[in-house]
């Protein structure tokens, strides 16, 4: 599609319209400095995140001892335990 007109003289009225103005330098201003400020309950978080953080994810102990009961035959888990955990966690998951 061609649009007919004169485009010299729209360009030449937007070039009209530019202008330039120059700002003088302004002395002697000083910013202000960043400030961060943490709420309460964001500190509280944060104790609470680095206590987490310091706790072993895996306890040594019950491990071993589990090891200790596989290895010697002993370790014996009653199906209705199994089903029952499973059911729970099932339901967990829904809520």
């Amino acid at each position: 599609m061609r649009i007919p007109g004169d485009y010299s003289k729209v360009l030449g009225i937007y070039n009209k319209n530019k202008k330039v103005v120059k700002t003088d330098k302004t002395q002697n201003v000083k910013g202000k400095k960043d400030v961060v400020s943490l709420s309460n309950q964001a500190k509280d978080y944060q104790i609470a995140q680095k206590a987490v953080r310091q706790t072993p994810n895996i306890r040594q102990e019950k491990v071993q001892e589990l090891e200790q009961k596989f290895a010697s035959g002993t370790y014996d888990v009653s199906g209705k335990d199994v089903a029952d955990k499973l059911v729970t966690k099932f339901m967990d998951e829904k809520a």
